[in-house]
């Protein structure tokens, strides 16, 4: 691979692994979808920054779900759940135009919907990153 093709793939990974680093700390800024771009980036610009985010303690776990079974763990769940009800009250509070406050609930109710219908992994643990890899 060209090495500007290759700095590119890494330079969008880590401006992924940032944004999701900031979700983690900003209420209305996801954290797992950065990580998913994060990881899909790093796997063509740097393999081993991408085992790195796989087997990462915090972010590694639901990365490597979806990735094995496209699934969501129970506490990401309610992490997602909590964070878009608090959206939802922060938009029904401030937004005046009713038009735009019923598209946006409306959205994140379905968004919400959504998380709940994906199933939770069966391996809670059990699957690691090196397991997932050697598939």
């Amino acid at each position: 691979m060209p090495s500007l093709r290759r700095a590119a793939y890494i330079a969008l990974a880590w401006f992924s692994f940032a944004l999701g680093v900031i979700g983690v700390f900003v209420p209305l800024m996801p954290t797992t979808c950065f990580m998913l771009l994060a990881v899909w980036a790093a796997s063509r610009g740097s393999p081993r920054f991408a085992l790195w985010i796989r087997e990462h303690p915090r972010f590694g776990p639901a990365v490597v779900a979806w990735e094995g079974e496209r699934a969501i763990p129970r506490q990401a769940k309610w992490v997602a759940l909590l964070m878009l009800g608090f959206s939802i009250t922060v938009l029904a509070l401030t937004l005046s135009l009713g038009w735009v406050k019923l598209a946006l609930i409306l959205g994140l109710m379905l968004l919400g919907l959504w998380i709940v219908t994906r199933p939770e992994p069966r391996h809670a643990a059990g699957v690691t990153a090196t397991r997932l890899l050697r598939r």
